[in-house]
């Protein structure tokens, strides 16, 4: 089994959406949050927001802490080539530097990424979001939970 992965995710609510990346695999569009990776040495606020420039093109400012959730790959659907994954994303409110900007372009973007889109929240239901817990969240703003376990 691989080490143990952080990995840090921006959640940028701009004017009732919510921006995502957008990838495609072999089901179709899935949407992910932007973010990824801690590098050794690095502060999870700076590798959410060294994600986001690789990502999604913008600078972002980093905000607090929402969510921290667990994948183990075993447990969920993608099993199959997921098994040894186990990664704990911390999920922080971001807001972009540039809240007017509209060219989205990474420098380094992910595998399978074809583009960034806002998304309207009222919209998450119709998409495939992972994880679609936290957008669940963002739609039901009266729960408060920060530590979600093992979801997808």
């Amino acid at each position: 089994m691989k080490p143990i992965r952080n990995s840090a995710k921006a959640v940028i609510v701009q004017d009732g959406r919510l921006l995502l990346i957008r990838l495609q695999d072999q089901y179709g569009d899935a949407y992910v949050f932007p973010g990824g990776g801690q590098e050794k040495g690095e502060e999870l606020k700076d590798a959410v927001a060294r994600e986001c420039l690789e990502e999604i093109g913008q600078a972002v400012q980093v905000g607090e802490l929402l969510h921290i959730r667990e994948y183990i790959g075993a447990n969920h659907e993608f099993a199959e080539w997921d098994a040894d994954i186990h990664q704990v994303e911390f999920y922080f409110t971001c807001h972009l530097v540039d809240p007017k900007a509209s060219v989205f372009e990474g420098s380094n973007p992910d595998d399978h990424q074809v583009g960034v889109e806002w998304i309207a929240l009222g919209e998450l239901h119709n998409i495939r979001l992972y994880p679609k817990t936290i957008g669940e969240l963002l739609l039901n703003q009266g729960e408060q939970r920060i530590y979600l376990g093992d979801l997808n």
